[in-house]
């Protein structure tokens, strides 16, 4: 099941098998057929592939650009449903189940088109887990955690476990999420301080696990334990938008009491129940996409719940589809709580921020990101918050995201570690400006 949905011999054989079944069921067949039909056919599919594509990708929320490959197998699954209905009463019997055949392998190009667009499932073994809803590698239950605490020594890897938060303040109805225990968690004796606590969080499109199957986030943190003794932060996968398609840009809004659910309800009851640190210098926020847009905007908003930041591909503000869009879907028409949290303004009308840090990561591809990371950094240096820059070759994908997150993991680890330092301290380590840096990798 280990097979790449995103290139190699599964795509390329899908697409032989497509085209052919396509070809089978149209068929030779006759001169009325070939020289009328055919070409009726076509021009229908061409017609009904252009009006999909105008309103029919907005309709659904998609706002990116799609591959022309996305829309010529769109086309010919359409044009393999006419030939269907069209050829139905002369057709024989294995022509009929040939164009059954030839749509549904073409639907199912098209949606792997979009899925190699947006790095969301690598292979087949991924996209079957999430399906299923099958459990993540390493993932045990609250009461199976019991058993594994107090350990004589550290462990060899962190567990990951399957909690349900309580919506205590912000009533948010939000789907099961995951915490991450480094191995150091389970040795209580070889840890005298609270653990620091990153939170994770995914686009606008996914769930909680994304962070774990796409972005490798507890490889990364088992690999850094590995080598610091068991040390690593606690890594909350949170659920930003309670269900797959509900975009709620890390905001309180119509769509959901989302930010009361990622500042209030998630820091309190991680510190309850793993007993976390509540000092706001030792927790973070990361994300890629919309979670990269989160993570900005939740650290500028609520500095006295987290200080350090990894904005992956985030956009200037939370954003939809278009200004008015956004405005309508994520306030509801108020312009007074849109201002409230785009960070430019945000960071003015707040002031000097103190031990406030982080990254920006974009890839080359992404133009318009580098510009607006550039002008956030920019805007936060004259508040005091110091970040930096860093654009490596990709595209906005996770296939970018994930090695993104872990050439910085060390880097947060580290501001996370400096939560024990006085100001002065902190000053004197992170500097208090910022720098753009092009890297040749992620």
């Amino acid at each position: 099941m280990n097979v790449s949905l995103l290139g190699g011999w599964f795509p390329a054989m899908l697409d032989v098998l497509a085209a052919g079944s396509l070809i089978a069921a149209i068929g030779w067949r006759n001169r009325e057929w070939r020289l009328r039909a055919v070409p009726l056919i076509g021009g229908l599919a061409l017609v009904l592939t252009l009006l999909a594509a105008y309103w029919g990708a907005t309709a659904v929320g998609v706002t990116d650009p799609l591959p022309f490959s996305v829309w010529l197998w769109f086309g010919l699954a359409v044009a393999a449903l006419i030939v269907l209905a069209a050829g139905w009463r002369t057709a024989r019997w294995w022509r009929r189940g040939m164009a059954v055949v030839a749509a549904a392998l073409a639907a199912l190009v098209c949606a792997n088109g979009v899925n190699q667009f947006v790095g969301y499932y690598p292979t087949i073994d991924a996209a079957v887990n999430d399906w299923a809803n099958a459990p993540l590698p390493g993932q045990v239950s609250i009461a199976g955690l019991s058993r594994e605490a107090n350990a004589t020594k550290v462990p060899g890897a962190g567990k990951l476990v399957a909690v349900d938060i309580p919506d205590t303040y912000s009533h948010f109805a939000h789907r099961q999420e995951l915490v991450y225990l480094p191995p150091i968690w389970f040795v209580r004796s070889q840890h005298r301080h609270p653990l620091p606590v990153v939170e994770l969080i995914g686009g606008e499109r996914g769930g909680p696990g994304d962070w774990v199957r796409l972005g490798n986030a507890v490889q990364v943190a088992d690999k850094y334990a590995s080598k610091h003794h068991g040390y690593s932060p606690i890594l909350v996968f949170a659920d930003a938008t309670r269900k797959f398609n509900n975009d709620t840009e890390c905001v309180n809004g119509p769509r959901g009491n989302s930010a009361d659910h990622l500042d209030q309800d998630i820091p309190a009851y991680v510190e309850k129940t793993f007993g976390a640190s509540r000092d706001p210098h030792q927790w973070a926020v990361a994300g890629f996409s919309m979670g990269g847009t989160c993570s900005l905007d939740l650290v500028v908003e609520h500095p006295d719940v987290f200080t350090h930041f990894i904005d992956i591909s985030g956009d200037l503000a939370p954003y939809t589809s278009t200004p008015a869009a956004s405005l309508h879907d994520l306030y509801g028409g108020n312009v007074a709580l849109e201002k409230q949290n785009e960070p430019l303004l945000v960071m003015k009308a707040h002031g000097k921020y103190t031990g406030v840090n982080g990254l920006f990561l974009t890839s080359t591809e992404e133009r318009r990101h580098q510009r607006e990371a550039k002008e956030l950094s920019s805007a936060a240096a004259k508040v005091g918050i110091w970040s930096r820059v860093e654009i490596s070759p990709g595209t906005h994908v996770w296939q970018f995201a994930a090695p993104a997150f872990a050439s910085a993991y060390p880097w947060l680890v580290n501001q996370l570690a400096l939560a024990g330092l006085s100001h002065h301290d902190t000053q004197l380590a992170t500097g208090e400006h910022h720098e753009t840096r092009h890297t040749k990798t992620a």
